[in-house]
């Protein structure tokens, strides 16, 4: 039986929206991902990434809401909160307090916490992690095999125009020119395996509604004229520049250095092609990207519930992702067949 590595690839789970609604997004994906559910069918998997906005806050995430959320990751059975790779979307987001009181991207490090900071409230223990991290909350890294995964917060709680400050997070997506610096380097301290990005954002006109002005026009996002709308869809800063194509001109520059780019942020159904692009596109020769979309049913106009499983097989270069519904709003509920891909990957997949 050949040796198979499984990812399911979740987001936008938005725990503080759905309770509202009577609806625990995240627990019941947990739930059905487990057999748990008698209306789903259950899948394995070994490790989660989940590309943020597990918060549902217009404003601030809270204490509240991250209780919450630990609340609902413990719904898992099966499974263990270290098998979870996490990054920050931009409804995450919190500033550093003018008195001191709290850090950067506090909440996010308090509660979802990727390297293990607070482990008392998050329950995050890197030392007991499958495939442990290394690197700070806001970029870092893990391998499994050959594959080296590279994790890049967003990075809303700048001032604006960047990001929101104080009141909370706009949909264009950021990155720190710190983080820009370090994925370019590890690309290539990487450049012989498999290499995966994460981040809550797609890249400018990858895939579904990631071009200018795409996520505002077509009621996927909210329209916020002091953060840059016409990137509302897209990471459109790099630093403090808007729209600098510094990403997009590497990836074209460096051919086969990404294998796999996944993000989320624009929740809609897996057959949308806004834009003329669908949920998983390839460009720049061999770098696959995947829209991930939400497990969100009530934060925003577009939603369905749905989440991807990844499935890496030892001695192959293909990737199987597969699109799992978890309400029946679109299409049956478990397994959609029409949204399967098989995806090329640069060099085969090594089993540890």
């Amino acid at each position: 039986m050949p040796r198979e590595f499984v990812v399911w690839a979740a987001a936008d789970a938005h725990v503080g929206t759905d309770i509202k609604f009577g609806r625990e997004s995240l627990a019941d994906a947990i739930r059905q991902s487990e057999g748990r559910d008698p209306a789903s069918p259950a899948f394995h998997w070994d490790i989660m990434i989940d590309t943020g906005d597990d918060s549902g806050a217009q404003g601030l995430p809270d204490d509240d809401e991250g209780r919450l959320l630990v609340q609902q990751f413990g719904e898992m059975r099966e499974h263990d909160r270290n098998q979870v790779y996490n990054v920050i979307g931009n409804h995450d987001a919190t500033h550093a307090s003018d008195d001191g009181a709290f850090d950067t991207q506090w909440w996010h490090r308090k509660w979802v916490d990727p390297t293990g900071e607070n482990t008392t409230f998050s329950g995050v223990d890197n030392s007991r992690r499958p495939y442990p991290v290394s690197g700070t909350w806001e970029h870092y890294a893990f391998s499994v095999g050959n594959i080296t995964f590279l994790m890049m917060a967003d990075r809303n709680d700048y001032p604006p125009p960047v990001g929101r400050g104080p009141v909370g997070g706009y949909p264009a997506g950021a990155v720190s020119l710190e983080t820009f610096d370090w994925w370019k380097k590890s690309l290539e301290s990487f450049g012989d395996g498999i290499t995966i990005s994460a981040h809550h954002h797609m890249i400018k006109e990858t895939t579904v509604a990631s071009g200018d002005w795409e996520g505002v026009d077509n009621n996927y996002h909210g329209r916020f004229e002091h953060g840059a709308p016409i990137g509302a869809s897209y990471i459109h800063f790099v630093g403090e520049e808007p729209d600098s194509g510094k990403i997009e001109t590497y990836l074209e520059d460096h051919p086969g250095a990404l294998d796999l780019w996944l993000g989320s942020h624009t929740h809609t159904h897996p057959d949308d092609r806004t834009g003329g692009r669908s949920h998983i596109e390839r460009k720049w020769g061999r770098a696959t990207f995947v829209n991930i979309a939400a497990l969100s049913k009530y934060h925003g106009m577009r939603n369905v519930p749905m989440s991807r499983v990844i499935t890496f097989t030892h001695g192959s270069d293909e990737a199987r992702i597969r699109c799992y519904m978890h309400t029946p709003d679109y299409r049956p509920q478990g397994w959609y067949e029409g949204a399967e891909r098989t995806i090329k990957l640069t060099t085969p997949f090594e089993a540890p």
